[in-house]
């Protein structure tokens, strides 16, 4: 295996490290509250990173990942990029590849998806009923990819009639929502059960490789913070308990980048993935929590602050750390499907 970036690859994270660097401010994410940044959105759009990931495969949108998640950006990448562009490239039929994707490539459409699934869907001759209690970027989206009690893959417009979305605030910022389904009529899309795993790999991939930028950027701050605090006359960096702390969450980090950056390989060459997949989503959830309490501690009674830059590491940390999945069950599912000898 081979991780280092292809040249294309490279020169998308450079520009991704280079808008969210000087747009997803603090500042900025404070005054969005709990919505999105629509003009950090538009601009990510207009610089065709969004649609670039077509090229650059699910690897290279880790690495977009990665750096929205070091500052916290409020954009719908992820969900958009994996439940949109990904899912209907990957499985949709040549009409519904020439109809949706060139919304989603210039962000005129959002995409998201009701995986996992947080509630019941039940298809009944092709209507959609049910309730999903949330789904993150729901407020923002055009269309929502829904998975059924059969495993089947469904697109809903999100503005059609029977669909019903109430705001939901979760622990992170993610606009999230209620979504309900009153015999909706949705879009077959891919071969059932098939589609679904791979979306659902491909989708705990890409926020794994999210929860990476969140754990680096907590550490980044937790470095300044203690390499620049002094007490007793010496930086609080040089007290063998923080070194240590510090060190253990950045062994956490690379675990949940290395993971993922090998699902997202194994997926661009339509390798087995699945397991690779589980094991990202359980070392982000793991780790990543540790890593965000550990980048909050290193900060002492200031990361107590809920108005300090590193509390919104820590809420994301810990919404990532419940949208990946309990580590005990993804322990479980990993289990069984290593004795079902499907690897």
């Amino acid at each position: 295996m081979d991780f280092t970036p292809s040249e294309e690859q490279s020169a998308a994270q450079g520009l991704a490290a280079r808008i969210f660097g000087d747009l997803a401010t603090h500042e900025r994410s404070a005054a969005a509250g709990t919505g999105t940044d629509a003009d950090l959105w538009k601009e990510l759009c207009a610089a065709g990173l969004p649609g670039a990931v077509e090229d650059i495969g699910l690897l290279g949108l880790v690495l977009l990942l990665e750096e929205q998640g070091r500052t916290t950006a409020q954009v719908p990448l992820a969900a958009t990029c994996v439940y949109g562009l990904l899912a209907v490239a990957g499985h949709g039929t040549a009409e519904q590849r020439e109809r949706l994707l060139p919304a989603l490539r210039d962000g005129t459409a959002v995409a998201t998806g009701a995986l996992p699934v947080h509630g019941e869907v039940r298809s009944v001759e092709g209507a959609l009923y049910g309730v999903v209690s949330w789904v993150p970027w729901l407020r923002d989206a055009t269309h929502v990819l829904v998975a059924d009690a059969e495993r089947e893959l469904w697109i809903v417009d999100a503005r059609a009639p029977g669909v019903s979305v109430v705001p939901v605030e979760t622990t992170a910022p993610w606009s999230a929502g209620r979504l309900g389904l009153d015999g909706v009529r949705g879009e077959s899309l891919g071969t059932g059960p098939e589609a679904h795993a791979s979306v659902l790999a491909a989708g705990r991939t890409a926020f794994a490789g999210l929860q990476a930028g969140v754990c680096a950027g907590s550490l980044a701050r937790a470095v300044q913070h203690t390499t620049t605090r002094e007490q007793f006359g010496r930086p609080l960096s040089t007290n063998q308990a923080v070194l240590l702390r510090a060190a253990d969450a950045h062994m956490d980090t690379e675990a949940i980048r290395v993971t993922a950056y090998e699902a997202a390989w194994r997926y661009d060459r339509q390798r087995e993935y699945a397991a690779q997949a589980l094991t990202a989503a359980w070392w982000g959830s793991e780790a990543g929590r540790r890593v965000v309490h550990a980048g909050q501690h290193l900060h002492g009674g200031t990361g107590a602050d809920l108005d300090h830059p590193v509390h919104r590491h820590f809420l994301w940390g810990r919404q990532l750390d419940a949208y990946l999945g309990c580590g005990a069950e993804i322990l479980q599912e990993l289990g069984l499907l290593i004795a079902g000898g499907r690897l």
